[in-house]
């Protein structure tokens, strides 16, 4: 029991900042209650937390290199207990924001990283593999306690509690940090990229900010922006502009290594196949669970009229499935292979997203309901129990925190452009629908027509049909038309809560595409395992460029051999980050394990 202290504290961790993401996706709207605003202002708190992660994760991971990573964990917990605390008391929208969104999702940015790569260097072999299962199962079990706890204490108490609560947590985890090894520092501390540190943070940021005000500016129409470009809505180029400093980070990191400079991170570990694969598949996943964990609880607590803790009991089936599969499948890994696990589990989140799609009705059917959410629990249990092991297992010992920064980066873009792609596309297409329908109704007039044009003009929210009623009736429409009205949007809700579930499902299909690169059963060979401790092979075999400059070659077992390392640049062996051990195999099969 001694060996797994670690595991259970830096596991604990894992729970904590699962579970506050999916407290607030069941408490959306009690939020928008108790702050007086919209859905969209709460779906931009989410997006935001994500942001914020994503685009300082690996700047985190980078932290753990330079100061250590159990350091750097420690600091970025009290960083995120103090921001539970402001959470718990913000009296505003905008404390919520600054406490939740930015605050914790910063200190979030530190633990992560250095937790991934803490769990691999305190585990070896079959070791690792459970522990990496049991982080996964963790995550799941956050998932599964978050709707249910915080659906609970949001509707008999107050959802302020939940984040009390994560500051005991947090202290706990600072108590018995004694738990956490001291990894030994080997070779000299690397320094801190701040340009390249500006340019990816400005970045990401800026992509996901397009994508977010999406709904509310317009793809190319102008709705409502605060401001056009050449006349059309500005969220293509604000887009392109984070593409341009992406673009220009890259160049900027080429520059430096090519210098002999520390980057903010090694692009060549990005040319190794089976890193890359479970980096975008992480995304993915990512991707599909928060765009579908933002959809579903508007259709549960909207249009079905049911409170935070009643949505959470609807919630449980696909959080205490990802539980059990997560777990149970971590041994299946070694059997059958990442690849085929990872392409199952994809099969069964399309027949979940079918199945959801035809309980999205009017009365909603619980049986239905609950066989489609078990479903969607197993499909991302099954990802869970693979992903972590497959990334932090294709690199060395030395990578590991640069490379845990590149996987909650992953994750984190993932979960802000689910919650913001899925959600512009619920918006717009309920726009679209109540437009439709409005048109076509002959129980309007001309005149009745005009104001839904005009309210539509300046921006659809997703809120119950009561307000849109109330909203009718205000605008002096006699009854007939009131009913119409309403009954237009109730059915330009479905459509547009079906159109954006059938996005998650269009995700998944494509996602198929970008597991070519797992490892499979025989541990790699054919599936663009990665060739040598460098990274992949050809890419750039000249020292101090950041290009694999290894011997490695991949063995028919499974395992991956190599001596060569990933060259980080510099003068004579200064500047040189070789590893002798390789990247570490991620248990492909039991000859490789």
């Amino acid at each position: 029991m001694k060996k797994w202290r670690a595991l259970i504290v830096l596991g604990t961790a894992q729970f904590l900042m699962v579970l506050d993401t999916s407290v607030m996706n069941v408490s959306i709207s009690q939020l928008v209650e108790d702050f007086d605003t919209e859905v969209t202002a709460i779906q931009a708190v989410i997006t935001l937390y994500a942001l914020v992660m994503a685009a300082f994760m690996i700047i985190g991971g980078r932290f753990g290199d330079i100061l250590g990573r159990r350091r750097v964990f420690l600091i970025g917990m009290t960083v995120y207990g103090v921001g539970s605390a402001l959470t718990a008391v913000a009296p505003t929208l905008w404390v919520l924001a600054l406490g939740w969104s930015v605050i914790e999702g910063l200190g979030a940015a530190l633990v992560l990283p250095s937790m991934a790569a803490l769990v691999a260097e305190s585990y070896r072999g079959r070791d690792r593999s459970v522990a990496y299962g049991v982080i996964g199962g963790l995550a799941g079990a956050g998932i599964a306690v978050g709707p249910l706890l915080g659906g609970w204490v949001t509707t008999y108490l107050t959802w302020r509690l939940v984040f009390a609560g994560e500051v005991v947590v947090v202290l706990a985890v600072l108590l018995l940090r004694r738990a956490i090894p001291e990894p030994t520092r080997a070779g000299r501390r690397p320094g801190l990229d701040v340009v390249g540190a500006v340019l990816s943070a400005a970045g990401l940021g800026l992509g996901v900010l397009g994508v977010l005000q999406s709904g509310t500016w317009g793809w190319v129409e102008p709705r409502n922006p605060p401001f056009t470009v050449f006349g059309f809505a500005p969220t293509l180029f604000v887009i392109g502009a984070g593409a341009v400093v992406l673009f220009l980070f890259r160049v900027w990191e080429d520059r430096r290594e090519a210098r002999g400079a520390d980057p903010l991170v090694h692009l060549a570990l990005l040319h190794r196949p089976v890193l890359r694969s479970g980096l975008m598949t992480l995304l993915s996943q990512n991707l599909i669970l928060l765009g579908l964990f933002f959809t579903i609880p508007l259709y549960l607590q909207v249009v079905q009229g049911l409170d935070a803790f009643e949505t959470g009991l609807r919630l449980l089936p696909v959080s205490v499935t990802m539980l059990a599969a997560s777990l149970g499948a971590a041994k299946l890994g070694r059997r059958l292979g990442p690849r085929r696990i990872v392409r199952t589990a994809l099969v069964l989140l399309l027949a979940a997203i079918a199945w959801l799609l035809g309980t999205i009705d009017p009365v909603i059917d619980d049986a239905q309901f609950f066989g489609a959410m078990a479903l969607l629990g197993v499909g991302m249990g099954l990802l869970a129990s693979q992903l972590g092991n497959v990334v932090q297992s294709s690199v060395g010992e030395r990578e590991r925190s640069e490379v845990g920064g590149l996987q909650f980066t992953a994750q984190n873009l993932g979960s802000a452009l689910g919650t913001a792609l899925i959600g512009s596309l619920l918006i717009g297409a309920l726009a679209q629908a109540f437009t439709t329908q409005v048109e076509d109704d002959p129980r309007l007039s001309d005149e009745a027509r005009r104001q839904t044009s005009v309210a539509l003009e300046a921006g659809v929210s997703f809120v119950p049909t009561d307000q849109v009623r109330s909203a009718a009736e205000d605008a002096g429409l006699p009854p007939r038309e009131v009913d119409a009205v309403t009954e237009s949007y109730a059915s330009a809700q479905l459509d547009g809560l079906k159109a954006a579930v059938l996005a998650t499902g269009g995700i998944t299909l494509a996602s198929f595409l970008v597991t070519r690169g797992l490892p499979g059963a025989d541990g790699g060979k054919g599936a663009g395992g990665a060739a040598g401790a460098g990274g992949a092979a050809g890419t750039d075999r000249t020292p101090g460029a950041g290009g694999a400059a290894g011997t490695g070659r991949t063995r028919g077992t499974g395992g991956i051999q190599g001596t060569g390392g990933a060259t980080a640049g510099g003068p004579g062996d200064a500047g040189r980050r070789r590893d002798t051990e390789g990247p570490t195999p991620p248990e492909p099969g039991p000859e490789g394990s």
